[in-house]
């Protein structure tokens, strides 16, 4: 692939990301696979944790900032009886192992009910948040106190998938920013029981699953074969849940200097313009004042 070609590809790689890398690993995989330098994932899975991760190619990671925005999807493995310092299986036990069997499948499905909604959730002191420009995991290797402050979440739903004490999985879907880890601390808490996430699936990442992912050993065998780009979705499809406007040839001249064109409103006043060909013009916002829709950002050049 020439070096023009690879500045023209832009889109979205979803990989199902394997248990023990970094999500940084696997952007340093998909750089070194494409060629592309301008690689970047939109939200940050453990290195313990496997699923679906987001990778923007090419001048489409100027979407980042929409797409890790998006609502995430888990499949979480707690197990109740103990409580760690990470929150997970790789911290030191911060209290001794206790008997579950008297907590019932009832009695943790209450508990969990009180977790959905909008509410006050702390990160792990082991976490990449930063405070004072350190990262809060760094901190915490140091020995030294890691005080968090607490975010507002969304947790829309959260389901028993498998009751099998002192082990339950459970569906977990939320907004971007939420911590699966504390979820499980603070479940722990709350049944007096404590708790520790030992397993985590990412199935959805806003708009893809893990239908859509593509294994990472699948997408290397791709990259030396030289046909990778066929799991490449176009940038488009990367905020389908935007309503779209499709520009006509003219009008994508337009959109590509920065004028506006003229159209309806639609109930959000912001949408994908796309070319007759389905590429990504512009995000688009519209003007009632005008009537017209004003290009937020360029993606054609």
């Amino acid at each position: 692939m020439t070096d023009q070609m690879q500045n023209a590809v832009s889109g979205v790689l979803v990989v199902d990301k394997p248990i023990g890398m970094t999500s940084h690993d696997v952007v340093q995989v998909i750089r070194r696979g494409t060629g592309i330098r301008r690689a970047g994932h939109t939200g940050t899975l453990d290195p313990r944790a496997s699923g679906v991760l987001v990778v923007l190619v090419g001048p489409a990671v100027r979407l980042s900032e929409y797409v890790s925005a998006s609502d995430k999807r888990y499949q979480a493995t707690i197990r109740l009886g103990s409580s760690t310092d990470t929150y997970d299986a790789d911290g030191t036990f911060t209290s001794s192992e206790v008997s579950v069997d008297d907590i019932t499948e009832d009695r943790f499905v209450e508990v969990l009910e009180k977790f959905i909604g909008e509410i006050v959730q702390v990160p792990p002191p082991y976490s990449a948040v930063k405070v004072k420009g350190k990262k809060a995991y760094e901190m915490a290797r140091q020995g030294e106190d890691v005080n968090l402050e607490p975010r507002t979440i969304q947790v829309y739903s959260l389901e028993v998938l498998e009751w099998a004490p002192p082990e339950v999985v459970i569906d977990v879907y939320c907004s971007s920013g939420t911590y699966v880890r504390s979820l499980a601390h603070d479940l722990g808490k709350e049944l007096g029981c404590g708790a520790h996430l030992v397993g985590l699936r990412r199935t959805k990442s806003g708009r893809f699953t893990l239908r859509d992912a593509v294994p990472l050993r699948r997408l290397q065998e791709s990259f030396d074969a030289g046909d990778w780009y066929r799991h490449l979705i176009p940038a488009a499809e990367a905020l389908a849940d935007w309503p779209a406007i499709e520009l006509d040839a003219d009008e994508v001249e337009l959109v590509r200097h920065g004028h506006r064109v003229a159209g309806a409103s639609n109930e959000k006043g912001k949408a994908r313009a796309v070319s007759q060909q389905g590429d990504l013009v512009a995000l688009m916002e519209y003007d009632h004042e005008t009537g017209e829709w004003q290009p937020r950002k360029v993606f054609f050049s």
